[in-house]
């Protein structure tokens, strides 16, 4: 009995190729991707944006009460980036803030705005500027500053028992010390007042009492 044999190679069972899935994005997902970056443009022409508006604006330069007139010396220029928000005064308009006076006192180092200024004057309607020659021991504060109010108490002659002194309103315009000896306080008071607290001060016989800080 023969037995016939085959040298053909028999080819052996093939696996079925594998079939991927291609995943599905979520519309979340998707829109939240669009977000990012459009965000991200936007964050990047807000830098290029803040940078470009870089500019020169005043700010002050030392300390400044209330009622101080504005000179060159009393400002400084400096390089603001952005500014979002911040109405500072441009370094090119400081002719335009020259001369006007305080209406707060002003801290070195801020910016200066135009509500912070007025040209209005000191003297309301109806009233004058008195100046009063005061040793320093008469001054109720170190330091007056403009816009302080007081309150002028007449005091009585040398020898003489006062039963009733007379008062006065004023407001302090301005006060300097030309020397040790002396202090000037500039006041704004009534027209009508004038007269009596000038003959006050010639005799030397009037108590300056600062009501309230300015």
């Amino acid at each position: 009995m023969s037995v016939v044999t085959h040298d053909e190679p028999v080819d052996a069972p093939v696996a079925p190729p594998r079939i991927l899935r291609q995943r599905r994005m979520r519309p979340g997902l998707l829109g939240l991707a669009v977000l990012l970056v459009v965000l991200g443009g936007l964050g990047s022409a807000f830098a290029v944006t803040s940078v470009r508006a870089t500019g020169s604006y005043l700010a002050i330069a030392r300390p400044l009460p209330i009622g101080t007139a504005l000179t060159a010396e009393d400002l400084a220029t400096v390089q603001l980036a952005g500014g979002q928000g911040l109405t500072p005064v441009p370094a090119d308009r400081i002719d335009e803030v020259l001369g006007k006076r305080a209406t707060v006192a002003l801290v070195p180092g801020t910016l200066l705005t135009m509500a912070q200024l007025t040209d209005a004057p000191l003297l309301a309607p109806g009233q004058q500027q008195v100046a009063l020659g005061l040793k320093p021991t008469q001054v109720p504060a170190r330091r007056l500053q403009p816009g302080d109010p007081l309150l002028l108490v007449s005091t009585p002659r040398s020898g003489e028992t006062q039963t009733t002194a007379t008062r006065f309103e004023a407001t302090v315009i301005d006060s300097d010390a030309p020397d040790r000896g002396n202090v000037v306080v500039y006041v704004a008071l009534a027209a009508r007042d004038v007269p009596a607290v000038v003959a006050l001060a010639a005799e030397n016989r009037i108590a300056v009492v600062l009501t309230t800080a300015g």
